[in-house]
């Protein structure tokens, strides 16, 4: 049975900073309106990202089948080097070369508070890379990526006959109601946080039953207090899962996609499916960046055995 699972969405580099002291000791309330600062930052990383690439990653790692269908720049040879290493297909990654990979630029004070500039470059050209070249699949994501992008991938992939899960994440504002309601439509099945979740009912006018009665699963995450999942007029609760350390939140929304995905791939109960999930955000919480959390499947499997009581 045809295993693939194709991604669509974001691939970024995150250049992340840290400043030693607190913008509010330098930014002048009173004074805001003619900024001109520099932060000295003394540490600074930089960590492969993107939905697309985040999900594939940990969707990899347990052995699943992703192809990314995404959009890179000029500057791509190292991401994409990166991704080969890992197995992971990069035949349907469009190179764009007259602009940079999507970035982000991170700048965090002593408090946690960030001062972040994103930058979308190629991403905003998802829409000229076709679904249809990436072959058939099992299922679908459309992740957050360019907007235009992101409604011909909906288009496309129902066309196609392929079930797809919508992710809409940061890009949620940038669609009216009615465009948010025709991806609810298309889609097999809706995955939002909290937040998102009553972004998307208000912006649509629909309830969260009135939603769920329209997909196969409508999947809600509440970070620590573990997930929810509506289907065929069922309410499955998912427990959270203990993290080993609570390091850095970014990315793990991405790595529990990728354990719904493996578990739709593979036709598991959403009981099974969802904890496998839950399991994932926890493993990845508990690493700095979006792709280091390295474990092998059959590590993923003995802990998921120690966290639910049983093997899947």
């Amino acid at each position: 049975m045809n295993q693939t699972t194709l991604i669509c969405g974001s691939l970024a580099i995150d250049t992340i900073m840290q400043f030693g002291g607190r913008f509010g000791d330098t930014l002048l309330a009173d004074q805001l309106h003619k900024v001109n600062v520099s932060f000295l930052v003394p540490t600074m990383r930089t960590e492969f990202g993107g939905c697309s690439g985040n999900i594939a990653y940990t969707l990899k790692m347990l052995g699943g089948d992703p192809r990314i269908v995404g959009v890179m720049g000029q500057d791509s040879g190292p991401y994409l080097e990166r991704l080969r290493q890992f197995g992971i297909a990069t035949d349907n990654i469009l190179i764009k070369p007259d602009a940079y990979t999507a970035q982000c630029f991170v700048t965090a004070d002593a408090d946690n508070n960030q001062i972040n500039a994103f930058h979308p470059g190629a991403m905003s050209f998802a829409h000229e890379n076709p679904v249809a070249k990436a072959g058939p699949a099992r299922v679908a994501i459309i992740s957050p990526d360019g907007h235009e992008g992101m409604l011909k991938h909906a288009a496309d992939l129902a066309e196609l006959g392929i079930p797809f899960m919508f992710d809409p994440g940061q890009q949620l504002p940038m669609f009216s109601g009615e465009q948010l309601i025709e991806f609810i439509d298309k889609a097999t099945y809706v995955s939002c946080n909290d937040y998102e979740i009553e972004l998307l009912m208000d912006r649509t006018g629909l309830t969260l039953p009135d939603m769920a009665s329209r997909l196969e699963a409508l999947i809600v995450t509440r970070g620590d207090k573990g997930s929810e999942i509506y289907t065929k007029g069922q309410r499955i609760e998912i427990p959270a899962v203990q993290a080993e350390a609570v390091l850095d939140p970014t990315g793990c929304g991405d790595a529990y996609r990728a354990g719904l995905l493996f578990g739709i791939t593979r036709d598991w109960s959403w009981e099974t499916t969802g904890r496998l999930a839950s399991l994932l955000g926890a493993i990845k919480i508990a690493r700095k960046g979006a792709q280091n959390h390295l474990m092998t499947a059959a590590e993923i499997a003995d802990r998921f055995e120690a966290a639910f009581g049983y093997r899947y």
